[in-house]
């Protein structure tokens, strides 16, 4: 062959573009954009209504809670209640993290009383209840300053309606710079305790053992001092409850780890720490770092994988699968598996923001809600 022929072949083959790339697995459907503020937690009414918050990083949050309407977000349950009172944090809300629909199509809304991660006062920190028929608040639970510390940042929420007279809530705490662990709420009594206190199955991993890949290059961040850490650098954050109700699935932001612990044994109040922690085992490998979990009625355990744009899920025997792999999933946060089969997930592109990028944002808007079909049902312990 030429010098002629083989720049003709080269040319060919280059305007083709037939080179070899990857493969998105599994299908994605847009269920709404945002344009606005990044948001992290969504889920799904049994009748079918979504819900997504928006948490007071640094961005502008018009509404920290809403519900999608037509495509478009609206304040839920009302303007009022989205207006923090900075003189009583406890009468509003703040900095909300994660929104649930619990087992009996109530929502519950978690409020960090922490915008831009700082220090918790009291009246900040609280679970808030709203029943889907009225659209009307009907309990508040506010953490008093030993459960909710100030360095403390609540993450995720589980119900178990089984357990006492109204129930139990399980709720990380992810905090950056301070002691993590699982939070245990009585819905009834408004009580609430700590559990697996500092725990080291609770705590991100440092640099020496977990370097988190993102797009394909390292995810850290920058500290004042000059040394850096990995970008995901939160403690306990993903948290599901087994088909079975016996055990709590957690993983730490900042880990590839997985764990679960005895859920009775976080509800007797008397049980020591260390007789708690006895029951923790260690899951192993998930498969890549992650931010949500969720679970399904058959005992199926799904994770979101932040290093690979992915949604993978565990068998009951083990085996890790991967449900969506797509390049436009970038930084999948929180999962919602609703009763429709349908499995509901948000992408903010959280590692793209400016702190960890020398004081670029290279987020790209829209922010997107997705959701896939898995044929599943949710664990609703009632």
């Amino acid at each position: 062959m030429t010098t002629d022929s083989l720049k003709e072949s080269s040319s060919k083959i280059a305007h083709r573009h037939e080179l070899p790339s990857e493969e998105p697995l599994g299908t994605l459907e847009p269920m709404a954009y945002f344009n606005g503020a990044m948001p992290t937690g969504v889920t799904v009414s049994q009748q079918g209504r979504i819900f997504v918050n928006f948490p007071k990083w640094g961005d502008d949050v018009k509404f920290t809670v809403t519900e999608i309407r037509n495509g478009e977000a609206v304040a839920f349950p009302d303007e009022v209640i989205n207006r923090t009172d900075p003189n009583d944090p406890g009468a509003a809300l703040v900095s909300v993290q994660s929104v649930v629909v619990d087992p009996i199509d109530r929502l519950w809304i978690l409020d960090t009383g922490s915008p831009k991660f700082e220090p918790t006062k009291y009246g900040g920190p609280k679970l808030v209840c709203v029943n889907l028929a009225t659209n009307k608040i009907v309990k508040k639970i506010l953490f008093p300053q030993d459960v909710a510390l100030p360095t403390t940042y609540l993450n995720d929420v589980r119900f178990d309606l089984r357990k006492g007279s109204g129930g139990i809530a399980y709720i990380t705490d992810s905090a950056q710079k301070g002691p993590n662990g699982i939070i245990v709420v009585d819905l009834s009594s408004g009580e609430s305790w700590r559990r697996l206190h500092d725990h080291p199955s609770t705590k991100a991993e440092d640099l020496q053992t977990f370097l988190p890949i993102i797009e394909g290059r390292p995810f850290l961040e920058r500290q004042s001092d000059g040394s850096v850490k990995p970008g995901a650098s939160m403690g306990a954050d993903g948290i599901a409850i087994s088909s079975d109700g016996k055990h709590l699935y957690y993983c730490p932001l900042g880990s590839r780890k997985l764990y679960k612990v005895d859920m009775n044994s976080l509800v007797d109040r008397s049980l020591s720490d260390k007789e708690v922690s006895a029951t923790i085992t260690d899951e192993g490998d998930r498969g890549g770092a992650s931010d949500g979990l969720e679970t399904d009625a058959s005992g199926y355990i799904y994770s979101t994988n932040y290093e690979h744009n992915a949604i993978l899920r565990r068998l009951p025997e083990g085996e890790w699968e991967t449900v969506a792999n797509d390049p436009k999933l970038l930084w999948p946060d929180t999962l919602s598996l609703a009763t429709d089969g349908y499995l509901y997930v948000t992408a903010n592109q959280l590692h793209r923001q400016a702190r960890f990028h020398n004081g670029h944002d290279l987020r790209r808007k829209p922010y997107t809600l997705f959701r896939t079909h898995i044929n599943a049902q949710p664990v609703l312990l009632r």
